[in-house]
Parts: structure tokens; sequence; C-alpha cells
């Protein structure tokens, strides 16, 4: 049997392939404040980080860098929100910092890790539809698209200039990471927030700009969203990306259906959250429900989004176990 590692199964799932021993055993987000309190009363190290809470799981380690876009809280600016260019204008000495502004040292102790193998390591940089939200609030953004078109493009121009500057910066100082996302959550449990045309005239131009980068590195890239994203798929694909992460059932996301109208995908995530503290019957049907999904390549599973508190330790030790057994499974053994 060929030697595994962390990254060795990660990079050869997204890649299609088959590992030799298991699927990759993790949770791509951290647990929820709530769940981290229950488990500490159950026995879980009160000392420990979220990577000393997957060590203590005896999880596959992934470290994750979210590049930062604001150098000030929102609460510390004149206005919670932006409501026009002058606003914009104001607030932009507070944004895009310039150099990006993260430990380059812990970070390099983080790329050792992936080099030995013993770890993987992954970007995710705010997309072009959370962005502008961010900037202007839920509601000002929507009417925003047909309101102030103009700043809508120049934020998300902005934007790609600094991720292109996050990207560069990273692979020439730390590493070239496995993967990345850019976190969206454009939908919710009826589908897109907007239209494909909005979609095509705000969103893919910059993702075009973008993606070419990321590709010439090898990173694979990914999209984060929460909601029903099964519509926008197609749309997706069409700018380069690759596929998406957390798949949440309760929106009714089925990874079986979408294996079947998108072969190549790439997806990570999809076990319903919801059944995790009902019983090793309620898992195992869980399991057996993605099961083929994890036999067809091009899919980690993993919790669906981040585990509830309803959740003992117990429980999540029980999901764990089946979860390394249906990994093998998976593969045949």
């Amino acid at each position: 049997m060929t030697h595994e590692t962390t990254r060795s199964r990660f990079r050869k799932v997204l890649a299609g392939e088959a590992p030799s021993d298991r699927l990759p055993i993790i949770e791509w987000a951290g647990w929820w404040d709530l769940t981290i309190q229950r488990w500490r009363e159950e026995g879980l190290p009160a000392d420990l980080d979220v990577i000393g809470v997957k060590r203590y799981f005896d999880l596959d380690i992934n470290h994750q860098l979210w590049f930062p876009d604001i150098l000030l809280p929102p609460k510390l600016t004149t206005k919670r929100h932006i409501e026009n260019e002058a606003d914009y204008e104001a607030l932009l000495p507070h944004i895009y910092p310039d150099p990006v502004p993260y430990d380059r040292d812990a970070w390099r102790l983080c790329a050792a890790e992936q080099k030995a193998g013993d770890a993987i390591i992954w970007l995710t940089l705010s997309g072009f539809f959370w962005w502008p939200r961010v900037l202007l609030g839920i509601e000002a953004h929507l009417f925003a698209f047909y309101d102030q078109p103009d700043l809508m493009r120049r934020i998300n121009q902005d934007m790609v200039r600094y991720h292109l500057r996050c990207i560069d910066d990273f692979c020439s100082n730390v590493c070239v990471p496995d993967f990345m996302t850019f976190a969206e959550d454009m939908s919710y449990n009826h589908g897109p927030m907007i239209s494909k045309e909005l979609f095509d005239e705000f969103m893919a131009p910059y993702y075009r700009q973008v993606i070419p980068r990321l590709k010439e590195y090898g990173i694979v890239p990914l999209i984060d969203s929460d909601g029903d994203i099964a519509p926008l798929i197609p749309w997706f694909q069409e700018v380069g990306l690759e596929g998406i992460l957390p798949l949440e059932r309760m929106a009714g996301v089925d990874i079986n259906r979408i294996r079947a109208n998108h072969p190549k995908w790439k997806m990570i995530g999809g076990f319903d959250k919801t059944v995790m503290h009902l019983g090793e019957k309620a898992i195992r049907a869980e399991f057996e429900r993605i099961l083929p999904t994890m036999r067809s390549g091009g899919y980690i599973p993993s919790v669906d989004h981040q585990t509830p508190p309803a959740v003992s330790i117990d429980d999540y030790r029980l999901y764990l176990r089946l979860l390394r057994e249906y990994a093998a499974k998976a593969i045949g053994l």
C-alpha cells in the first residue's frame, strides 16, 4: 500500500483520484463557541485552540488563512455601512491593507507541516457578492446593483487588486496553498439571491481576473456559499471555479444529485449536521446516503456546517468513528 499523508490524501481526492487507505478526515470549519463550551464541560481540555481541538480528535490538520480586508472594525469608523461613493472614499485608508497584514513567520511554520505532508493549507478571500455587502449592508447592497452600479464595479475592481496582492504575497513568501475559497453566501434555502444577469455583470468579470492567477500557481479555487447552491454551479463553472463547500442538507442540497449532474465538480461537506446527536443508526444512515458520492471521487465528506451545540462530545466521537469507517469503505477497504 502506498504511504499516504494528510496532504497526499487531500490532493488526490481533489484531483479525482483515490487515496490508497482512506478519504481525508477533516473539519473545514471551526466549532461553534457553544459547542466547545459544552465539550469543555464534558472533558475537552480548556486550553486548546482550534488546531489543538483538531489534534485532540486526531483529525487531519488544515490551516486556514482568511486575508483581512479592513484594518479597523466597522464600529470604529464614522458609520457602520457606507451609503455612497464619498463614504467609500473616506473608508479607503482603512481597507485593502498594504502590506497584507498576516504573520509570515507563523505561516512558514504551517508551511513546514504542509511540506512534510502533515497538514494542508488553504486561503480564503472575500468574494464579489460578500464584500460589497459587508460595506453596504444587506438591504442596501441588493438595491446597489440597480441604484449604484458604478460603485459596485469600483469596489470589486479594487478588491481584485487586493486579492492578487494577497495571493502573490503568500505564494512568494510562504508557500503555495493546496486550495482556497471565496466567501460568498449568496444563496439561502430558496436558491440564489441575485439573477444570472446580475452575476454576469457584477461578479463574473472579477472572478475572471483572479482565478487565472490562482491556477497559474496550481491552487484549486472553490466557492463557499450556504443555502441551496445547486442552481449556481453552472454560473461558477463558467468563471473557472472548480467546486464548493459546505453543501447544506437543510437547504435541500443533495450531493448525489449534484454529482450526477456535475461529475467533475469538487465538493467538501455535505453531511447533515442535524443527525449528529441522534445516535449511531441515524449517523450511519446519513453516511449510507452520501456513500455513492464518497466513492465517486472529488468529494471530501465533512459536516455541512459547524457542529451544533446539541452534539455532545460522545456524539462527536461516535460521528468520527463512523466517518473513519466510511472513509475507508468508500475506497473499498
